[in-house]
């Protein structure tokens, strides 16, 4: 399906596409496309049915994969953090002929037990017919989900004005299982690729690197202090850098 999708940088700059996690949007990234597009083309999509891209009823990774190839005029390098990352690694694995190189955030290509359906519980339960502010919106939130940080990451979905949440709640909720899962994809992706976790974070193991290894065989393992999964929000500057490192190697 056709996303949508924020568009900056030289034209003639090397192609640069970042797929966002769960319940975020490309306006998540703005601070980091703007800085990367000094040099890079960079295009930051929404993902299935968050942001402004449609709603489907189909949210697996071969399916978010497909989308990202559409996106793609041809061959970039490829930024996916958390969901966007299984994504981007899927994509890599699937056509891999579109990707040069390959940055993924935070998540490695294994089945997780966590699950994030109490947030899309929570959300569903928000009044948002009854809330006028987003300050009233946290306070509300704040019932049901105890850490500010996560409910100002939720809250960046919601259009307050137009009371409804730019997420498709129903379907991310149906289809969690799929989304903290990983599909059975087969062969390895010949492209340089970056592992790049935040060093609070439990999203990626040293378990989980024979797995990552058979895949990726290429794969390289980076962790920014003090970082937790949100570690472009976390710590922008090592971020970034770290970004800039590996694309220019």
């Amino acid at each position: 399906m056709k996303l949508n999708t924020v568009v900056t940088g030289p034209e003639d700059g090397p192609p640069l596409l970042i797929a966002h996690g769960l319940f975020g949007s490309a306006r998540n990234w703005g601070v980091i496309q703007k800085r990367l597009s000094d040099v890079f083309r960079v295009t930051v999509v929404d993902m299935r049915n968050h942001g402004s891209s449609g709603w489907v009823d189909v949210h697996d990774y071969p399916a978010m994969a497909e989308d990202l190839a559409e996106t793609l005029d041809g061959p970039s390098h490829i930024l996916g953090h958390s969901m966007g990352g299984k994504a981007a690694m899927a994509l890599a694995l699937t056509r891999p002929e579109l990707v040069d190189r390959l940055i993924v955030a935070d998540i490695a290509p294994v089945a997780y037990t966590h699950t994030q359906s109490h947030l899309v519980e929570a959300m569903q339960q928000l009044p948002v017919d009854k809330l006028d502010t987003r300050r009233a919106a946290d306070e509300a939130l704040s019932e049901t989900v105890d850490s500010p940080g996560v409910r100002a990451f939720l809250l960046q979905s919601l259009d307050v004005q137009a009371k409804r949440w730019a997420l498709n709640l129903g379907v991310l909720g149906r289809e969690m299982a799929k989304i903290v899962g990983w599909p059975d994809l087969t062969g390895s992706c010949e492209a340089p690729t970056l592992f790049l976790a935040g060093g609070e974070s439990d999203y990626v193991t040293r378990g989980d690197r024979d797995a990552i290894r058979a895949l990726f065989p290429h794969a390289r393992f980076a962790a920014i202090p003090g970082a937790g999964h949100w570690l472009h929000a976390e710590k922008p500057r090592e971020f970034e850098a770290a970004i800039r490192a590996f694309l220019a190697a």
